[in-house]
């Protein structure tokens, strides 16, 4: 998709909650709570009236069962326009960039004016899943009018009486059992990642994210937050500005005996939510508002699961700059996913690799190398966290807020997503 268009899709301001562990703060507000907590507060920081909110879409990952839209559910709790539909995208973790471009699609295409675009997860309101022996052996007798002998029946269908408790949930592929953090690890090796790389790489993601914080850098977009339990939430929770090198070298392997992903060099489970504003330019101009960024081109592409199930984003983001006609030389900004430090890292190696683009892009040279200087200048999901619905919206917004912030022209963002996708965009300023 490339944005040489007649009507345009801009992005107008974005906004996030503070990103918070899993099972702190946030335990208390799940998915449709923290993104109403988003949308409320960007509504509130453009000043725009409810009513002209005319369509969401939203991402997910960790759906609530009994409410999956959870677009609609926050148009209804915020009291928006009973017209203003919305509907629910999943597509792991770029389920966030998804809801931004299906938004943008959508302006362009010429349905709608004004949308909001964003996405949440609650790791800690995730549901346990019970077994299956279970719900086959119980779920007639709530769901019907069971009588005495029925009660029994079900007890037979549990025998054996094994296998009957809830299974911690795994961060897994369905079709190769294989663990994201196994999948970063095989990455590391494939592309000969060290463990003192992914560790460095670790803490500058940590240190930029700090100092954005502290210079007032994400005050644009990061909003206060009050908990049920009456608590202020002003700022992301999981960044160690005092963090380095050898603090996170003590620290075991999480995935693999003698293996070089730990807990700090990979992204946290994480509660949070970001929310995108996004308009016609035309309409954007009508109403006085300045655009920030448009979305030049986009691309969603998939690879074997059993290759390299995060490398997707070593396609997309190429694809993305060829449909925008641009080349690497051309991007002021490069934003990655931050899943794992192997993995952004591996996507960088096969960017710069002539093997990489000869196998896999059908071309004769490598897309380029990406300059440190301009790779996730702000940190990354290694350090912010990664509310799995969320992170595509927060790219959006903090690489939209940066344009505008430098008078750069382009930014390049790249998403690495379960079932073997990489999610990309170009943006640029307005």
């Amino acid at each position: 998709m490339t944005s040489q268009r007649s009507r345009r899709a801009v992005v107008v301001a974005g906004a996030r909650t503070p990103f918070l562990r899993a099972f702190t703060d946030y335990t208390r507000m799940d998915t449709i709570d923290l993104g109403a907590a988003a949308v409320a507060g960007l509504l509130e920081r453009t000043g725009l009236p409810k009513d002209r909110v005319q369509a969401m879409v939203w991402g997910g990952v960790i759906l609530p069962s009994a409410a999956p839209n959870i677009a609609r559910e926050i148009a209804l709790d915020l009291g928006l326009d009973h017209g203003c539909e919305g509907y629910t995208v999943t597509r792991a973790c770029a389920s966030g960039l998804q809801a931004v471009t299906s938004a943008a699609a959508a302006i362009e295409r010429g349905e709608y004016d004004i949308m909001i675009a964003g996405g949440s997860d609650s790791t800690s309101n995730a549901e346990v899943k019970l077994p299956q022996k279970l719900v086959h052996a119980g779920a007639p007798l709530a769901l019907g009018k069971p009588k005495p002998k029925d009660y029994l029946s079900a007890v037979a269908q549990l025998a054996p009486f094994t296998d009957l408790l809830p299974r911690r949930p795994r961060i897994a592929e369905r079709t190769t059992g294989e663990v994201m953090g196994e999948s970063a690890e095989k990455m590391a090796r494939i592309h000969g990642i060290t463990r003192a790389e992914q560790d460095a790489f670790a803490v500058r993601s940590h240190h930029r994210a700090a100092a954005a914080i502290e210079s007032g850098r994400f005050d644009r977009e990061v909003l206060t937050v009050r908990t049920p339990a009456g608590k202020t939430i002003e700022r992301d929770g999981l960044v160690r500005a005092n963090t380095s090198v050898d603090k996170l070298a003590t620290l075991a392997p999480a995935f693999e005996s003698g293996g070089t992903v730990t807990a700090g060099n990979a992204s946290p489970l994480t509660d949070g939510a970001a929310a995108v504003l996004l308009m016609s330019e035309d309409k954007a101009r009508e109403l006085g508002l300045t655009p920030l960024a448009a979305i030049r081109s986009w691309s969603f592409v998939s690879v074997d699961p059993a290759d390299q199930v995060l490398i997707g984003p070593a396609i997309s983001m190429p694809r993305a700059l060829d449909k925008a006609g641009m080349s690497l030389s051309d991007i002021d900004f490069v934003d990655i996913h931050e899943a794992f430090a192997a993995q952004t890292l591996s996507v960088v190696s096969a960017l710069g690799s002539d093997t990489w683009a000869k196998s896999r892009l059908d071309r004769d040279q490598a897309v380029g190398e990406i300059d440190p200087g301009i790779l996730n200048v702000h940190g990354g999901s290694v350090s912010l966290g990664h509310p799995f619905g969320a992170t595509g919206a927060r790219m959006v917004t903090t690489m939209a807020n940066e344009l505008a912030l430098t008078g750069k022209n382009t930014a390049l963002l790249g998403i690495c997503a379960a079932g073997g996708h990489g999610a990309s965009a170009v943006l640029e300023r307005v």
